[in-house]
């Protein structure tokens, strides 16, 4: 075990000495936004009761990658597969790049391998809670749609 902070974290992963799944990186970014535990601390107890929502990741496959769609991105789906019975998976034959540049509004990981991923963010996150901060593994530029 290795306390780190969660920039020290993403830093270890892009470099490949430890790796974490891509919710958690999601969550590591999120976690970003905060100097220190006690502004964590003061954010979620103000945050609190303003309620949540159940999400569910749905994977796009693309020749040259995965993009894992979130709620309020242009590509989710009006219904996911909450329960994962209708196992539906949903491809496409344009690449990752294209569909980045093609796109307008982004809630969603980007993954082009197990340590190269990236967070675009550009909703509205609801119920007060705090976007991820965007950061990817790689040199890409999207920021011209963000």
């Amino acid at each position: 075990f290795q306390w780190s902070s969660p920039p020290e974290a993403i830093e270890r992963f892009k470099s490949q000495e430890i790796w974490f799944p891509p919710p958690q990186f999601y969550e590591f970014c999120r976690l970003c936004n905060f100097s220190s535990l006690r502004e964590l601390q003061k954010f979620s107890s103000a945050r609190a009761l303003e309620g949540c929502e159940c999400w569910m990741p749905v994977m796009l496959s693309a020749p040259d990658g995965f993009i894992q769609l979130l709620p309020g991105d242009e590509l989710y789906p009006e219904d996911p597969d909450y329960t994962g019975e209708k196992k539906t998976i949903m491809s496409t034959d344009k690449k990752v790049d294209d569909l980045m540049k093609e796109g307008g509004t982004f809630h969603r990981i980007v993954i082009k391998d197990v340590n190269n991923l990236a967070v675009y963010v550009n909703i509205q996150a609801k119920y007060k809670h705090i976007n991820p901060l965007m950061m990817k593994c790689d040199n890409s530029d999207y920021n011209s749609r963000l």
